[in-house]
């Protein structure tokens, strides 16, 4: 059974959209976009959820790519995956840039833009040592030595 977190939502806008699952067992919930938007080649734009969440101590939401979005069109999540705080209250956005260098592409209202996943946040407590490489096995490699 798939453990099921509480988490506030407060709708600012009349035009916002809940997020939710498209299927069962999916791990994002697609969020749309509050209002029509064009972004310009090459222009990067913060597209308003209408959406603000208090998400519970211990816990994050990720702001990811559509897939499907991602494939069929130049659009791209800048920073993705985003990360929302715990004690983040203000307006959700989604980052998104037009990698495009010559068509201006339009978002509308209701379009599905991004998808949230719930995910555990444990704290890091830091252990200072010496040596790292004492601990464990090293896999050897550094940056993009598994090859492309």
């Amino acid at each position: 059974m798939k453990e099921v977190v509480e988490v506030a939502i407060e709708i600012c806008d009349p035009r916002a959209r809940i997020p939710a699952y498209v299927r069962p067992g999916d791990a994002g919930m697609d969020v749309s976009a509050l209002e029509t938007v064009t972004i310009k080649p090459g222009q990067t734009v913060i597209v308003k959820t209408g959406l603000k969440v208090a998400i519970p101590e211990g816990y994050e939401i990720q702001v990811r790519p559509r897939s499907g979005l991602s494939y069929k069109s130049p659009l791209r999540l800048a920073n993705a995956p985003g990360t929302i705080d715990a004690g983040y209250r203000d307006e959700i956005g989604v980052i998104v840039q037009n990698t495009s260098l010559t068509e201006s592409y339009e978002i509308k209202e209701g379009d599905r833009i991004a998808q949230l996943v719930l995910q555990r946040v444990p704290e890091i407590k830091w252990v200072q040592v010496d040596n790292v490489q004492a601990i464990g096995q090293n896999r050897g490699g550094g940056f993009g030595s598994s090859g492309r």
